[in-house]
């Protein structure tokens, strides 16, 4: 075990650090809450996954569009709930930066020390405030922890009505005419589909080099957030 070195003991008063713990209960409290908002959303894509599901196989005369329209919808879920991940990664990294540069040398015994620079990160974040991941970061990681599984229910559950329900195809223009929508063709709509998934999977793997998120479970070589690089 390192000895312990109280040379940069505690710059606060006792008044001054009831005050930081009373700041990290605040901040604790914002990044739950910001987590139960971002659940609201992927439980509303859920949902209406579920519900979409039940429309098209509750009869064989029914189409496979509630099928494609919650596709759009659950887009439209994820690009709020990347918003609102944006916020929670805020307050999540404020969090982070307390339990490691506050109460993580209190707990070595070390006293609050302040050489490495985390206060005045800290106080320049709440005269700056800013977000600390991008939107485009904040959309591949949800989608590859949660909706990536939604859009692959959907997409499976569509080919299967399309294949076999109410029965197996029997020649390719069947297919075609099962996924006809309207006046859109069959292959129109299936080369559509292809495309939208494609390009959700060249976003998520995009974007799972370049996390920056901070205060989560990561392997030492993943990109950290620089308000935490002390």
């Amino acid at each position: 075990m390192k000895p312990i070195d109280r040379a940069s003991e505690s710059v606060y008063s006792a008044a001054e650090i009831g005050a930081l713990a009373h700041l990290y209960r605040g901040e604790l409290y914002r990044s739950k809450i910001w987590r139960t908002r971002l659940d609201a959303t992927t439980n509303w894509s859920v949902g209406t996954t579920a519900v979409a599901l039940s429309v098209t196989f509750s009869s064989r005369e029914n189409s496979p569009l509630p099928l494609i329209l919650v596709s759009l919808l659950v887009c439209v879920f994820l690009g709020i709930e990347a918003r609102r991940y944006r916020y929670f990664d805020m307050w999540r990294t404020r969090v982070r930066l307390l339990e490691k540069c506050f109460y993580g040398p209190m707990l070595r015994g070390q006293g609050v020390r302040v050489e490495n620079g985390w206060n005045v990160a800290l106080a320049n974040d709440y005269d700056n405030l800013r977000f600390h991941i991008s939107f485009r970061e904040a959309f591949g990681r949800r989608l590859r922890r949660n909706y990536v599984w939604v859009f692959a229910v959907q997409g499976l559950s569509y080919f299967a009505k399309i294949l076999i329900h109410p029965s197996p195809i029997s020649s390719l223009d069947e297919m075609w005419l099962r996924a006809a929508v309207g006046p859109l063709s069959g292959q129109i709509v299936l080369v559509t589909g292809l495309l939208f998934h494609a390009g959700m999977v060249v976003l998520a793997v995009a974007t799972a080099r370049s996390q920056h998120a901070a205060g989560r479970v990561a392997d030492q070589d993943e990109g950290k957030d620089p308000m935490l690089e002390f």
